[in-house]
């Protein structure tokens, strides 16, 4: 009996697969785990809508704040700009800058400019608002994959669903705060604005109406912490949150929680000009409508970085830098369909997919044996080494098995098993050939690779294809698929080669074809 290193690799990968495949196995405090998924564990499904027409007003709202930066920052002089749903407009005082104003429009991609004596009128094709509603659709379901990603679940389902609709499928859900969590973190707008506060009129707030405020293109917001407080607000920006690089969270001289953030170099650009040029005014911090700061601006503030204070914990404080980080929403998102699915549903998942894959392990073992007798045996080693390094593998990366996950192993199995098939009927073929024994091994796992290989390569193919356009339980079948026949390669061709190689001089000094391969005589 002597060894070799294709045994070497086999007895590794064994041990491997049990050390890290025990914690799931067994259920042990310690160690990485197999994560269930929302069919098996339960969960919450939410079905979302996009307010898309929210995109539209927005991007006319950002463009309104560039054209006030960029006429500032050139000394060219306007008067009037506002906007509404679906345009700006405003005065150019100086005819002589009309060529250069036309020149920055024309680099602004989708947008109408219309000039009729000195009035600018700006507006957006109704390609750039189809693409922008199409963008929003996107970016939402971008910005809430990326916000659950760091809230800490695991590989959440966030996926289109028709035109307008996001279906969102939280795994591991369970309590009623958890919930509301996932819930506020998901539609949170995350909306950050830097504005300046009306100093001229904002005595006055507390007697003028919202229409009172529009004739000065000023608008009314409440403070964050006590709404009785409102603020007259300047309703162009100064700049928003897109320029935005990084949030995270801090505490104050009093430990309370706040939130440090930084800006981009244009957002640094256009604060520090701001700041520098309105020294002793107000500068609002808005978050999704409300006030949550208005410092009054005491010098310059360079270097783009800031912090945002409010009345809230720790946690809020993270689920707030989360927003943050991820982006604002170009659109809001809301409500549709939610359903909160029970672990009961998962324990009869489970069960019903256990049965399947351990009576069609058990019928494949059993029929392994009775037709390849010994042959089998070393089959079945190599197949249980490979259930044990999917789920190692699985646990390792913390992956998530679903029901068709589950499947997938079921599949594998089969797979599996079906490599050692080809192999011992190669085997089988050359012996009843005459061939000496060592040459029946190794001439039959030649014979039997490109048959194998053809098999294995075109289904990892199409398990990759499907990772990369599924989603959710496709992913989840698609990884298993691919893990099962990387191992199978393994198990099934190099480890079972060496097995054999091992006990090469007894079966040919045996002479029983029978026991060690099933022929009969």
């Amino acid at each position: 009996m002597k060894l070799n290193y294709r045994v070497v690799v086999f007895t590794l990968a064994i041990i491997f697969g049990l050390i890290f495949s025990a914690p799931s196995l067994f259920n042990l405090k310690e160690g990485k785990k197999v994560n269930l998924g929302l069919d098996l564990q339960g969960g919450l499904h939410m079905l979302l809508g996009v307010k898309t027409e929210e995109a539209t007003i927005s991007k006319i709202r950002s463009i309104a704040a560039s054209i006030k930066y960029y006429t500032n920052k050139n000394d060219i002089l306007i008067d009037s700009l506002s906007f509404d749903d679906q345009s700006i407009s405003f005065v150019l005082l100086d005819s002589d800058d009309e060529a250069q104003m036309r020149e920055h429009f024309a680099k602004t991609e989708g947008l109408t400019v219309v000039i009729n004596e000195e009035i600018f009128s700006l507006s957006l094709t109704p390609e750039e608002v189809i693409k922008t509603e199409e963008e929003a659709i996107t970016q939402a379901i971008e910005t809430i994959r990326n916000r659950l990603d760091q809230f800490g679940l695991t590989e959440p389902v966030v996926a289109r669903q028709g035109a307008e609709k996001i279906l969102v499928q939280l795994a591991g859900i369970k309590t009623q705060e958890e919930e509301q969590r996932a819930r506020e973190l998901i539609s949170r707008a995350a909306k950050l604005e830097f504005m300046a506060v009306d100093e001229q009129r904002a005595a006055r707030v507390s007697v003028m109406s919202e229409e009172d405020a529009a004739e000065f293109n000023d608008v009314i917001l409440a403070d964050a912490e006590n709404p009785e407080k409102k603020y007259l607000i300047k309703e162009i920006p100064i700049l928003d949150g897109s320029m935005l690089t990084d949030a995270h969270v801090g505490f104050d001289q009093n430990n309370r929680p706040i939130i440090n953030f930084s800006l981009n170099a244009e957002g640094a650009e256009i604060f520090g000009d701001f700041t520098g040029k309105n020294v002793g005014n107000r500068l609002a911090i808005v978050l999704d409508g409300k006030v949550y700061s208005a410092p009054n601006i005491n010098e310059r503030i360079g270097g783009g970085s800031g912090q945002i204070s409010g009345d809230y914990t720790v946690m809020e404080a993270q689920d707030l830098a989360i927003a943050l980080r991820s982006g604002a929403l170009l659109a809001p998102v809301y409500m549709m369909e939610k359903r909160s699915v029970g672990p009961s549903l998962g324990a009869d998942s489970i069960r019903a997919s256990l049965i399947a894959l351990v009576g069609g392990f058990i019928l494949v073992i059993v029929f392994m044996i009775v037709y390849y007798r010994a042959a089998g045996v070393i089959a079945n080693i190599a197949l249980i080494a490979n259930l044990l390094i999917i789920l190692a593998v699985m646990s390792l990366f913390g992956a998530t098995l679903t029901l068709p996950g589950m499947a997938g192993i079921v599949l594998t199995v089969g797979m599996a098993v079906d490599a050692n098939v080809i192999i011992s009927e190669r085997i089988r073929e050359l012996i009843y050939e005459g061939k000496s024994m060592h040459k029946a091994i190794e001439d039959g796992y030649s014979n039997a690779m490109r048959a194998i290989l053809d098999a294995n390569i075109t289904t990892l193919i199409a398990a990759v294809v499907l990772y990369a356009y599924g989603t959710g339980a496709i992913k989840g079948f698609a990884v298993t698929i691919s893990i099962g026949i990387l191992a199978s390669m393994l198990t099934a061709i190099l480890g079972t080669h060496g097995i054999y190689q091992i006990l090469e001089s007894r079966i040919q000094k045996s002479k029983n074809n029978r026991f060690w391969f099933g022929i009969k005589d």
